[in-house]
């Protein structure tokens, strides 16, 4: 554990992040979740909504955020440790992938803000 730099510490984090969200929320995982889940109807007051609930502790642990981001930390950590050299090529894979998702996620926000400044201004003009 000495050995650990910074870098390796944010590659942890980034790799972390983008197995936890992987697990949670991609439909490329959905096959994972979907035993564990069901789907309910929920009054709003905008009318009825489709809502996906978590049938037992596993399945509230595949939808939890947080839960799961302990278990993905959990699972890369035993995987460093016992397999050092294939954890750092996921680890290494995890992480470019994780800092792309944030990016792609602060870009994707500012356009969207620069959208609508966009159309308040033009809505001014008028």
């Amino acid at each position: 554990m000495k050995d650990i730099t910074w870098l390796t510490y944010l590659m942890f984090i980034l790799a972390s992040y983008r197995l936890t969200h992987l697990i949670v929320f991609d439909k490329i995982t959905e096959f994972i979740r979907k035993p564990f889940v069901k789907k309910i109807n929920v009054e709003t007051s905008s009318g009825t909504k489709t809502k996906e609930v978590p049938k037992s502790l596993f399945g509230y642990l595949l939808k939890c955020y947080w839960c799961a981001g302990v278990w993905s930390a959990i699972f890369l950590a035993f995987l460093y440790l016992l397999f050092p050299k294939i954890a750092l090529v996921l680890i290494f894979i995890l992480s470019i992938a994780g800092g792309q998702s944030i990016l792609e996620t602060f870009v994707g926000v500012n356009l969207k803000k620069v959208d609508y400044y966009a159309e308040i201004e033009k809505r001014n003009r008028v």
